[in-house]
């Protein structure tokens, strides 16, 4: 185990500011999925990032809003790995357990930033992950996550656009290798970020999302999954109107100005 995984079991342990979904979680779908209707049927792997506030339920309620369903499911300890996941039976049943559209893939939140932990954890898992996602029929999708909001010093990366662009840089490298598209959460939190000097984006420990950090990273998906923007939609839990609205304008900007940079169809 290399520091750095030592280390995050230790915050895991420590019950620093991480909330997770149990080892499996079962499949829940919108009503209506069950009588045949066309479903988005999405399946979540990654960690605390992906489970607080839980993240694939937000995705499903706002698909609801919009006039879609979805099912989804989600596999999400926190301080989990990618190099977990591709190891891990729980997450080979998950997979396994319903025809997916899509699989999320989510690597824990520094690894990407760094070319050693890509080279000897991320991309390894990636490639192994993305082969039994294919087989299994369904598109992977890359959830590219957003920066600390101090950046990572001890790295190199001396304040958060340093660390998103480093982030960013990971991602993009394995999905140009296998030609898997992106879901840009991170660079739609750095133009929200942009817009204002509190975007409300991060919890006090400068990492995971608050409620309006997941329900950007919501509209990011619904963007890049349905094809649409998400601008007017009614539904926003725990933000107001404006945020909601200008949550919902910046990441519909993000994925529908250039699809193809993402990689999405």
């Amino acid at each position: 185990m290399t520091r750095l995984r030592w280390l995050l079991s230790a915050v895991v342990a420590a019950g620093m500011c991480v909330t997770a979904f149990a080892t499996y979680q079962w499949v829940t779908a919108n009503p209506g999925c069950e009588t045949g209707v066309r479903c988005a049927r999405v399946l979540f792997l990654g960690n605390s990032y992906t489970s607080v506030n839980d993240l694939p339920d937000t995705l499903a309620r706002l698909a609801w809003s919009g006039g879609h369903r979805m099912v989804k499911a989600a596999q999400a300890p926190g301080g989990w790995a990618l190099l977990d996941h591709q190891s891990s039976p729980d997450t080979a049943r998950l997979l396994a357990s319903a025809r997916w559209d899509y699989v999320v893939v989510q690597e824990q939140s520094e690894i990407p930033s760094v070319e050693s932990f890509r080279q000897s954890e991320m991309y390894p898992a990636v490639r192994r992950l993305v082969t039994m996602i294919r087989s299994a029929g369904a598109a992977p999708l890359l959830f590219v996550t957003w920066a600390h909001r101090a950046g990572w010093p001890q790295n190199g990366m001396p304040d958060y656009v340093s660390m998103q662009a480093a982030i960013d840089d990971g991602y993009r490298a394995i999905a140009a290798e296998l030609h898997v598209a992106m879901v840009p959460v991170g660079p739609a939190w750095l133009q929200v970020v942009a817009q204002g000097s509190s975007p409300g984006l991060w919890q006090d420990d400068g990492s995971h999302p608050t409620g309006k950090g997941t329900y950007l990273a919501a509209c990011v998906f619904y963007a890049a999954i349905f094809g649409e923007s998400p601008a007017g939609l009614g539904w926003h839990p725990w933000i107001s109107n404006g945020d909601a609205y200008q949550v919902q304008r910046t990441s519909a900007a993000t994925v529908l100005d250039d699809r193809l940079e993402w990689g999405l169809p």
